[in-house]
């Protein structure tokens, strides 16, 4: 089953493409769409589940937000396992997010002839 990841940004975000990128390395292997979006109001960030720039949404949930969080058109911070903030989580942080919402496709050793 292929994943739906949509990347939910405000126009101009310094941090889309870093986003995007690190979204697909941490899908390699696995069948992913990956939707870049822009939303440019408060409606359409309550309508998605936007929690800031960039939100990151795996099947339409975010696996990197708080219990208590709100709706935001503001710019997102991240932190890592080592305490440091950053616009975007790491590679490792959204590899185990993609392990916790399904498993990888199965494993299908090369062919020999």
């Amino acid at each position: 089953m292929t994943m739906r990841i949509r990347v939910l940004v405000v126009p101009g975000c310094p941090n889309a493409g870093p986003a995007v990128e690190r979204v697909v390395a941490a899908t390699a292997g696995r069948e992913a769409e990956v939707e870049l979006v822009e939303v440019r109001d408060r409606t359409g960030a309550a309508a998605y589940g936007m929690n800031g720039s960039p939100t990151i949404l795996l099947d339409g949930v975010d696996p990197f937000a708080p219990a208590d969080a709100e709706p935001s058109l503001s710019c997102r911070l991240y932190r890592g396992a080592d305490g440091t903030l950053s616009g975007v989580p790491s590679e490792a942080a959204l590899t185990e997010a993609l392990a916790a919402a399904g498993p990888p496709p199965p494993f299908a050793p090369p062919s020999t002839p």
